[in-house]
Order: C-alpha cells, then structure tokens, then sequence
C-alpha cells in the first residue's frame, strides 16, 4: 500500500510540476502572440487576453506536452501547439457563455467575455481567436515540415467542427428539449469535450512524424480520458463549489438536460470514471517511464476539485 501511495504522490507532484510549468508558458506567449496594438483594434485585443491569458487548467496544452514528451519531441514545439489548441478551447468557451448559448455570467472566477466587454466584441474574440489557432498552426516556426503543419491544420479543424466540438454543441442546445439516452449523452460529450482532447495527444505524435497507425494507443487513452474528465465535470456540477469552479455549477440539472449523473446515478458515475482511467493507463502498456504525466494526467482528471 505503501508503494502504490508513493507511486501516486510522485505521479501528482510530477503533474503539478509540469501544470505549473506549461500554464506560464501559455501565458508567455498569449502575452506575445496576442499584444495590443494602439489601434481601434486595441478592445478586441484585450477582449481576448480577458479569456485567455491566466486562467484555466490548461489541461489540453499539457496533453500535447506530454504526448509529444513520449517521442522526444522539442517542448517550445509542444508549447506553440498547445497555444493554438488553447485558443480554439478558450473560441469556445466565449461563445458557449454567450446569451445565446448556455447564458453565463462568470468564467475561470472573473467576468465572461460579453459581461466585461460587450457581446459584439465577444463573438469578434472568439472568432479571431478560431482564426489564430490556424495561423499559429501553418507558422514555419511551429514546424519546420508542411507536412506536418498541414496534419494538424486538418485535424483541429475535424476536432473543432461539426464532427466534433460544434456538433457536439449543437446536440447540447438539443438536449435542453429533448430525452437523451446514455449513448446520445456519450456521443454528445466525446464530441464537445472529448474531440479537443484527443486532438491534443495526437498533435504531440503528429509533431513526432508517428503514423496513423502508430498512434491508435494514444487515441484509445484519449477517449477514455475525455469521458472519465466529462463524468467529473457532471459530478462536480452536482457536488463542487462554485468558488473553486469559476463558474456556475448545476445548470444542467435546472436546464432539464439529462447527464452522466442523471443517467447512472452518482456512485455509478464514479465507478463508471474509475474505470475509464484504468482503461487509459492500460493504453499505455507499450511505453515507459516517459508516459508517467499522461498516466499523472489520468488519474488527475478524476481526482481534481475545479
């Protein structure tokens, strides 16, 4: 017991120390990537430093870290992916708060984008910060191979639209008038959440040159992940603290919108996210020591209280 309680601790200090690590390097370079001109552009610059820079987990910045981590590759690569695949999660958390939308009032502890702002300037920043993602991806300084530059233009776009974030948008804004099932709720949340996610540990395979066929482990955790993060969100929209959330919490339950919860109940849910982390880790059978923060990262998903 002793050794599995060392083992966990040193996987925790290893994510807590990489987290740490990757969100001031996302900082840094939003703070570069996004400065404000003295132009009247200059609102839709700070608009977007408002949702971007200091906030958030940076959860999908540190999988393409640690995926790109398992084949050695230069982390400034890394870092400069995960800015792009940031800009698109962070796009779409400014229209998902928007009145249209889920109509929230409070993101990652401070104003959304349209209540500090305007709503006009906040679709300008999610569609500019949409528009940027791809031109850090297609930059030579991401990647020397357009080859590889183009790889990843292409799959942000399949993860970020119909077929994934957006569609998966689009059936959430149904479910409000409708009774999903646990497959629709499934199909739902691995499009909105579980798309971006996988994107991010593959973007670190496609930075290594790994071919499809080479990267089916890294998908198989991926998706395992990214239905273990969504049950937790579920749970904590039941059980967390709006304080440490940044948000508002139950919103689902009063939109009448059926969740994991809702459908399995909470001791299922848990059991059920358990599990899918073991399945995770277990994807990573064929590598080493260097897979120990995708493995950190698994087990945080579930264990995290915001």
């Amino acid at each position: 017991m002793a050794l599995v309680d060392d083992e966990v601790s040193r996987g925790t200090q290893l994510f807590l120390s990489a987290q740490a690590e990757v969100a001031a390097g996302i900082d840094a370079l939003f703070d570069q990537l996004l400065a404000v001109p003295s132009d009247p552009r200059g609102p839709l610059y700070e608009a977007m430093r408002h949702a971007a820079v200091a906030g958030g987990k940076r959860l999908r910045p540190l999988l393409v870290r640690a995926a790109g981590d398992l084949f050695h590759v230069d982390r400034t690569l890394t870092l400069r992916v995960g800015a792009a695949v940031e800009a698109m999660h962070v796009y779409s958390l400014i229209h998902d708060d928007l009145p249209c939308m889920d109509d929230d009032d409070m993101r990652r502890g401070k104003p959304t984008v349209h209540k500090a702002f305007d709503e006009a300037t906040a679709v300008l920043a999610g569609d500019s910060l949409h528009a940027l993602a791809f031109e850090w991806l297609c930059d030579p300084v991401t990647n020397a191979d357009p080859f590889v530059r183009s790889e990843l233009c292409c799959e942000l776009a399949r993860a970020a639209g119909p077929a994934g974030m957006a569609g998966g948008q689009m059936m959430d804004l149904a479910a409000e008038t409708s009774d999903f099932d646990l497959q629709t709720v499934t199909r739902l949340q691995q499009l909105k959440t579980g798309a971006l996610i996988a994107f991010s540990v593959e973007a670190g395979a496609i930075l290594a040159r790994v071919p499809p066929e080479g990267r089916r482990p890294l998908r198989g955790y991926a998706r395992d992940i990214g239905l273990a993060f969504q049950i937790a969100d579920d749970i904590m929209d039941v059980e967390g603290d709006e304080q440490l959330a940044g948000k508002a919490l139950h919103k689902d339950d009063a939109a009448g919108k059926a969740t994991f919860v809702t459908l399995m109940g909470l001791e299922r849910a848990r059991e059920q996210a358990g599990l899918l982390v073991e399945q995770a880790i277990a994807h990573l059978g064929g590598f080493g020591e260097e897979a120990a923060l995708l493995r950190a990262i698994a087990h945080y998903v579930v264990e995290r209280d915001r």
